[in-house]
């Protein structure tokens, strides 16, 4: 494992998936607490855990698409649906790492390569992507870049499952702010209809904190296929800086909060709605329904086969690049000292 650790956080990595496999934060009382799901061996799984997904992060629609008038076909994993990659994906192969670097301010990185050969799993062109993990103080930033020889399509992000409890069990009381005004509806393979429909009135309005488990066992028709929160949310334009707003999480009993900024246009919040208690996470508890969540900044899924949505088309001389920011913080004790 890589370690990184700088003023705040101590972060792991792993070659395998170029994961992100620890992620050490401070409670409200200083105590450090594993906040994503790690396991010590990765070879058989099949969640995606802490995992670089690619060569395209999410779904496209029975395993196919289109690009400048050619047929490509990735193999199907869900339904009907090929799923972070196909079969074959990104999490299931090795990264080659750099040197670990120290920065006159403290900060540590990790830069993890990979060639992906032109037809692996489907896809056209040779992919050279890279993964950078960068620690500074609280901070944890994320970057994909990647290029390409032919004409393809790319869409990276990380698939960490965060419990800010640092001790496993349901997050369901954790709160959650996502600042934006619509989402992506799905249809019964969780494949976006191509719809951009507003949150308000429905489950998905989380721009004001909301408890995880408030709406996740409503019959609300796109809560009910999924089992819980699967869908991407419109994230508003981004700021002078090119990062948008993405998420806030907070944890009222540690007071651990999480505050994420991205490039992407799209934010997959996922309630960890298919873990099914068949592992066991490197601290020894099972991960069940709704004991982890994902917050994946990414482009919209099954964009290679809708026109409408934000083009993800890589072509020679051009630099896929895409950025999570995650910063970490404590809230105090609520008044009277009552941790809930």
């Amino acid at each position: 494992m890589i370690d990184l650790a700088a003023q705040g956080i101590e972060v792991g990595v792993v070659e395998y998936g170029a994961r992100l496999a620890v992620l050490r934060v401070p409670d409200r009382d200083g105590v450090l607490g594993d906040v994503v799901l790690g396991l010590d061996d990765y070879s058989a799984d099949a969640a995606f855990l802490g995992a670089t997904v690619g060569r395209f992060a999410n779904r496209i629609a029975d395993g196919s698409f289109t690009l400048d008038g050619r047929r490509h076909t990735v193999p199907c994993n869900e339904d009907g649906v090929a799923l972070h990659g196909g079969t074959d994906g990104f999490d299931r192969h090795r990264f080659a790492p750099d040197p670990v670097r120290t920065d006159d301010d403290g900060a540590r990185s990790v830069t993890l390569r990979r060639t992906s050969p032109a037809g692996e799993n489907g896809f056209p062109g040779t992919l050279d992507v890279a993964v950078t993990y960068t620690v500074r103080g609280a901070e944890l930033s994320i970057d994909h870049t990647a290029t390409t020889d032919e004409p393809t399509v790319v869409n990276l992000t990380n698939h960490a499952y965060f419990n800010l409890t640092g001790r496993g069990g349901t997050v369901e009381d954790h709160l959650v702010r996502i600042p934006a005004r619509h989402y992506l509806p799905v249809d019964a393979r969780l494949i976006p209809t191509g719809e951009v429909s507003p949150v308000a009135g429905t489950p998905f309005d989380l721009r004001a904190p909301t408890r995880i488990g408030t709406h996740l066992r409503e019959p609300h028709p796109q809560l009910v296929p999924a089992r819980g929160y699967d869908h991407t949310f419109v994230l508003d334009d981004p700021a002078d800086d090119g990062l948008r707003p993405a998420a806030y999480v907070e944890e009222p009993r540690s007071g651990r909060t999480l505050t994420m900024f991205t490039d992407q246009p799209g934010l997959q919040f996922y309630s960890g709605n298919f873990l099914d208690g068949t592992f066991a996470v490197r601290s020894g508890w099972t991960a069940r329904q709704g004991d982890a969540f994902c917050l994946e900044a990414q482009h919209f899924p099954n964009s290679p086969n809708e026109p409408r949505f934000p083009t993800t088309v890589l072509r020679p001389g051009e630099r896929y690049r895409s950025r999570i920011v995650i910063r970490f913080g404590v809230v105090p004790d609520p008044p009277g000292g009552h941790r809930a």
